[in-house]
């Protein structure tokens, strides 16, 4: 089986057609479009093609942690949690209502998947280390992997996580940077410039691999590179609302509304992507 060609594409596909049926069905409560559907390719490598789990033993020791630290980006997180089999058609079509498990910020809860409750941006990190730290102290094989925004980036505690990591030389811990250089209040070099950010973390002791973060097979590429003796960060080069004319690079769809006839735009344009 080609995997990349017939598991991981293919679920991409149906997940980012699933999270604007999502944001869509949210009503006025709207959803965190722009940052969802950037890092839809990464959750579907990460989901289909990498992790350790088990859908039967959620608490299972040996199994590959996820904490998603940009958690903006739910549409893409949700997704892949059901197509990993953690989550139901149903409680996806519950997205944003009373009473759900699934509001518009990941709440911890093993059954679904989900290891991090997420919103405070910089904290998971240094969370994601105490797991990386516990699991070489134990000996397991493990991985854990942190999802950041390239605007979270200004947060200082991230950097701190930077050092520490490659002190303790936790070469268990892969984080991935969704880089689609646009945060709320604007472009992220606007806000803050962090350039280089591969330059940067180079210098704290990480190895550094900027890709396509949209190219399904780049990122599966890069997440199957041997470990060294150094903890590992992949900058995944995206665009904001990545597959809809309308959201790309605009920094309103961060969080937005679909009407009917602009849903019905989002999904013609995806599906005709895909032919």
């Amino acid at each position: 089986m080609n995997l990349i060609d017939e598991v991981i594409k293919p679920a991409a596909f149906r997940m980012r057609l699933k999270a604007l049926e999502m944001a869509y069905h949210a009503g006025a409560n709207g959803a965190h479009l722009g940052g969802g559907l950037s890092c839809i390719e990464i959750f579907a490598t990460l989901y289909k093609g990498i992790l350790k789990y088990k859908v039967d033993d959620p608490a299972w020791e040996e199994r590959d942690r996820v904490l998603v630290s940009k958690a903006h980006c739910v549409l893409a997180y949700y997704t892949a949690l059901a197509e990993a089999g953690f989550l139901t058609e149903e409680s996806l079509d519950g997205f944003e209502q009373d009473g759900s498990d699934l509001p518009g910020h990941p709440l911890h809860n093993l059954q679904n998947g989900i290891e991090y409750s997420g919103g405070s941006l910089g904290m998971a990190f240094s969370v994601g280390l105490g797991m990386a730290l516990d699991a070489k102290r134990k000996n397991r094989s493990n991985r854990v992997y942190v999802i950041l925004g390239d605007g979270e980036c200004d947060e200082g505690s991230n950097w701190e996580a930077f050092m520490s990591a490659a002190h303790y030389q936790l070469n268990n811990v892969t984080v991935i940077i969704d880089q689609n250089q646009l945060q709320y209040d604007g472009p992220t070099d606007s806000v803050m410039n962090l350039t280089s950010l591969k330059d940067k973390i180079s210098a704290f002791g990480w190895d550094v691999n900027e890709v396509d973060g949209h190219s399904v097979s780049e990122l599966y590429e890069v997440l199957n590179q041997p470990e060294t003796d150094r903890p590992r960060a992949i900058i995944a080069k995206t665009i904001k609302g990545k597959g809809v004319s309308f959201m790309e690079g605009v920094k309103e769809w961060h969080h937005g509304v679909l009407s009917e006839k602009l849903y019905k735009q989002a999904i013609e344009e995806v599906l005709q992507c895909s032919k």
